[in-house]
């Protein structure tokens, strides 16, 4: 090469890698040490520590603003793949140094650009949140970037597993974007997330309330249900993305990753006759019943602050991931309200958009009574999770192991619903309502007639309770497939589990449901 032109070239290569290095300094060291007080990591440092070593390919660095003069290195928002475990991924990862990350034209196509690519080859998109929303030196074409990406969410959703981690500010239209997400994870006191700001609810409302009250991490766990998962700080939250991706598959064409186990799959488990008392009343975790059954006690429980009477949880039964629903008679008795069915009916269909088999443990009294309830829709809510079962073509696995009564004993997957097997202990006991319930309404004459009413009321429970408040009623009605030893919970289910991958079905033509939401 002649010497001209390799000066020449050597030119051009020195004024594109001072390009790069100032576009990978992003809003410059002043501002990322602002970030580093806060205690946040920068938009790559993020990248690096959720990505494996070495794979993060970048796409996109030089783009610049659709607004001449406006000064933001790469458009604020880093674009790109990697993988996790080996797997590959898209990733986004917005800025806070370089104009707040805001969202401009440009910024919304370099997101809405990797989207396509993880759709086109059939991977999860995950996005790390931190802006301060709508650029509004752009005016409406913002807008319009925060459309095209919306667009996307909900197009791809079903498609390939969207994940959003919130590690920041996130307000205003930004919002949506996460919500229409598979999952949405949050940094404490550090992410918050709300449509209009302290200062509006002020000039509203006249009420005073600070970020995190309105939007933060604990808020969006424990009352609104938008936070699936929430952990201490940026670190925790990015090693929260690569345990939950592990559960998922690459695509809704795939199967999730199975995890090598060294559980055996014959493994008994005679604790759970200790944990689980006969006597209706008596509460107990059912969380210890489900880590008992799945692989090495191990599981990843979603929604955990967030309606409590009811668990959702990812686990590994032989190897292959599955997702656990189960009510906890510990919390409200374990009844499904509201805000239980609308966090059932989302889990379960996530599984079966992502092909997880669903693992069913139940123990309800019914749904939650009260005007209350009643005037919030509990019947519309409920509602969701009769479709959701329904709906869903996954292998789906119900073990009865206390009190499956009235409508909630349907909206827990029973055989009518579609449930492919059936199971129950002999402490199970299935009925349209509790024996006492049942003796009031059906004998309330005899017993005001009786000599003695609480005696005669006493001897009618217990008469009610031993012939209906066991399986045997139910399995003699083919409503259950089997009655076993609570210690033999861990291989008859694993055996079923293993029967069912097989499992085919085809439902009549149609645009789509109508879900009640």
């Amino acid at each position: 090469m002649p010497d001209d032109t390799r000066r020449w070239m050597d030119e051009l290569t020195a004024e594109m890698e001072e390009r790069r290095k100032r576009i990978a300094r992003g809003g410059g060291g002043a501002r990322l040490e602002k970030q580093h007080e806060a205690g946040k990591l920068s938009a790559r440092e993020r990248l690096e520590v959720l990505l494996d070593d070495g794979s993060f390919l970048e796409l996109g660095a030089f783009v610049e603003p659709l607004r001449e003069g406006l000064e933001a290195p790469g458009e604020g928002v880093v674009t790109g793949s990697g993988t996790i475990d080996g797997r590959q991924v898209y990733v986004f990862s917005q800025d806070f140094t370089v104009l707040g990350g805001s969202l401009g034209k440009m910024h919304a196509q370099k997101i809405c650009r990797v989207m396509d690519l993880a759709v086109d080859v059939g991977a999860p998109i995950i996005g790390l949140n931190d802006s301060a929303g709508a650029r509004i030196q752009e005016g409406v074409d913002s807008l319009s970037g925060y459309g095209e990406v919306f667009y996307r969410n909900a197009i791809y959703s079903g498609v390939v597993p969207q994940l959003s981690a919130i590690l920041g500010p996130c307000a205003g239209g930004a919002v949506y974007s996460p919500a229409l997400t598979d999952f949405v994870l949050m940094a404490q006191n550090a992410a918050y997330m709300f449509i209009t700001g302290p200062d509006v609810v002020r000039s509203v409302t006249r009420q005073e309330v600070s970020l995190e009250e309105l939007g933060g991490a604990d808020v969006h766990s424990r009352r609104s249900g938008v936070a699936h998962l929430v952990a201490d700080d940026d670190r925790a939250v990015l090693k929260r993305l690569r345990e939950l991706l592990a559960y998922l598959p690459q695509s809704a064409r795939e199967r999730p990753p199975e995890r090598p186990t060294r559980d055996p799959v014959t493994r008994e488990t005679p604790e759970l006759t200790e944990l689980v008392h006969p006597d209706q009343r008596r509460a107990y975790p059912m969380l210890e019943v489900v880590r008992a059954v799945v692989d090495e006690r191990r599981l990843l429980e979603v929604h955990a602050g967030f309606a409590r009477n009811i668990i959702t949880a990812f686990a590994h039964l032989a190897g292959r991931a599955v997702g656990v629903v189960a009510n906890d008679p510990s919390v409200l008795a374990g009844t499904l309200d509201i805000d239980a069915s609308d966090k059932a009916s989302r889990f379960i269909r996530t599984c079966d958009a992502f092909n997880l088999p669903i693992v069913t443990f139940v123990d309800v009294t019914g749904f939650m009574p009260g005007v209350a309830q009643e005037h919030a829709g509990i019947i519309r809510h409920g509602a969701k999770m009769l479709y959701a079962y329904a709906e869903a073509t996954v292998p789906k696995l119900t073990l009865i192991v206390r009190k499956s009564y009235g409508g909630a004993y349907l909206a827990m997957n029973s055989r009518d619903m579609g449930a492919d097997v059936v199971l129950a202990w002999p402490t199970a006991a299935v009925a349209v309502m509790g024996a006492e319930g049942a003796a009031n309404v059906l004998y309330r004459r005899r017993i005001q007639a009786a000599a003695d009413p609480e005696a005669t009321r006493a001897q009618l429970v217990e008469e009610y309770r031993a012939r209906f408040d066991n399986p045997y009623m139910a399995a003699g009605r083919g409503y259950v497939d089997d009655v076993i030893d609570p210690k033999e919970t861990r291989p008859a289910l694993i055996r079923h589990l293993q029967r069912l991958e097989g499992k085919r079905v085809e439902r009549p033509f149609k645009k789509h449901g109508n879900m009640p939401l």
